[in-house]
C-alpha cells in the first residue's frame, strides 16, 4: 500500500539527525513535528519560532502559537520568539541544517516548483524561494501523481521555479528517490509498492 499523509511524514523525520535545526514547509511536512520524537531537533518556522513542538491536543490550543502555515503548534521549554527579519537572517545565513518542504511539481535535474500556479490566486512566494537557496539539504515530501494520476515527478516543471537544482530527496507516498547525475535514483519503495509501480508513475528518468 503506498504510505498516506502520516507515515510520509514519519519517513521524513527519519531524514533529520541529533542536533539539527530544521525549517518545515506547509502542507504535509508540518507533520513531521509529530514525529521527531527523542531526537534533539530544533524546528524553526519563517514567522519567528525556534524550537517548535508538536501539534496539541484538541482544547489545548493557543491561538497565539501557529506555524508558518497558521496552524496551532506547542512551544517546549527552550522555544524562542524573534522578527521576521531575524528569522530570514537565520535561513540566508546558512544557519539551518535542512528544510522539508510539498511540491507541485519536481524536476530530474533537482528543480523544484511549489509556490503558484498561474491563474490562480497566490498570497506571495514566501519563504520557499528563501529556504531552497540557504539551508543545507531540501528533501521534498509529496504524492507522486496528482488527482488525476499524472506524474508530477517530470523531465522539465511546467510550473514557475521556486528554485533551480536545490532538491536533494524526494519522498512520496509511493516512495524515496534521490537526485543524483542524470536524474532520479530509487532508494525505497512503500511497503508492497513494486518498482515497476513507481516507474510505471513517473515521468522523470529514473537510473
Amino acid at each position: 500500500m503506498p504510505w498516506d499523509r502520516n507515515q510520509m511524514a514519519e519517513r521524513a523525520a527519519q531524514e533529520l539527525e541529533d542536533g539539527m535545526y530544521v525549517n518545515l514547509g506547509i502542507g504535509i511536512p508540518t507533520l513531521v513535528a509529530n514525529y521527531v520524537g527523542d531526537k534533539d531537533i530544533t524546528l524553526q518556522s519563517e514567522n519567528g519560532m525556534l524550537g517548535m513542538g508538536p501539534f496539541p491536543f484538541e482544547g489545548e490550543e493557543d491561538p497565539d502559537l501557529i506555524n508558518a502555515g497558521k496552524q496551532t503548534i506547542t512551544e517546549m521549554d527552550r522555544t524562542a520568539y524573534f522578527d521576521s527579519a531575524q528569522s530570514f537572517g537565520m535561513i540566508r545565513g546558512g544557519k539551518i541544517a535542512a528544510a522539508i518542504l510539498g511540491a507541485m511539481e519536481v524536476a530530474e535535474n533537482g528543480d523544484l516548483a511549489n509556490w503558484m500556479i498561474p491563474g490562480k490566486l497566490v498570497k506571495g512566494m514566501g519563504g520557499a524561494m528563501d529556504l531552497v537557496a540557504g539551508v543545507g539539504r531540501v528533501i521534498v515530501v509529496m504524492d507522486h501523481t496528482n488527482k488525476h494520476g499524472v506524474s508530477k515527478l517530470l523531465k522539465e516543471c511546467t510550473l514557475p521555479l521556486t528554485g533551480a537544482g536545490v532538491v536533494d530527496r524526494i519522498i512520496t507516498n509511493l516512495g524515496v528517490l534521490d537526485v543524483v547525475e542524470g536524474g532520479l535514483k530509487i532508494v525505497e519503495t512503500a511497503p508492497d509498492v513494486s518498482e515497476d509501480d513507481l516507474r510505471a508513475a513517473t515521468e522523470a528518468t529514473l537510473v
